[in-house]
């Protein structure tokens, strides 16, 4: 199964990182962070048609399943993803063929936060958008990290994103 992690944070070196790198480490996924790209806001005349999600979601395509990475930021995803997110809206409307490829893929979700719980208002978004999009959603892997001891639980919470996975 072929495998692409879209992270989307504000720190490109904090603790969602380090889940997904060894997320990537273990299942050889290939990473796509939002930082490296230019992606702007949704517009409803499609001015930005020529910046770089279309070619994302066209590389995108070439992988079974897909992961969204984002740490919990006031309960929610990164504004990074939720821009990428946000986005996808393009996909229905003036590049619907493009949306219809993405049609029986699957998605899951690695976030990382500090509260021991993750809001259940976090996961829904993507659990939404996958039964919108037809994408079979395969759950979410969340590690809470109060402390640094916390990120020993790293390695662990990414074989266990994988194995839902698979």
């Amino acid at each position: 199964m072929k495998i692409a992690i879209i992270l989307g944070t504000s720190k490109s070196d904090g603790n969602t990182r380090k889940l997904v790198e060894s997320f990537v480490e273990q299942s050889g996924a290939k990473l796509f962070d939002l930082s490296d790209f230019d992606i702007s806001f949704y517009d409803y005349e499609h001015e930005n048609s020529k910046d770089d999600f279309l070619p994302i979601i066209h590389e995108l395509l070439r992988f079974d399943h897909l992961v969204f990475a984002s740490p919990v930021y006031w309960y929610s995803m990164s504004a990074q993803l939720k821009v990428f997110f946000d986005r996808l809206s393009d996909l229905l409307t003036i590049e619907k063929e493009l949306g219809r490829k993405l049609k029986g893929k699957s998605i899951s979700v690695l976030s990382t936060g500090y509260n021991l719980d993750l809001p259940a208002c976090f996961v829904q978004p993507f659990e939404l958008t996958a039964s919108y999009m037809q994408l079979e959603f395969k759950g979410c892997e969340y590690l809470a990290v109060q402390s640094e001891s916390d990120l020993g639980k790293v390695t662990s919470s990414a074989a266990q994103a994988i194995e839902n996975v698979i």
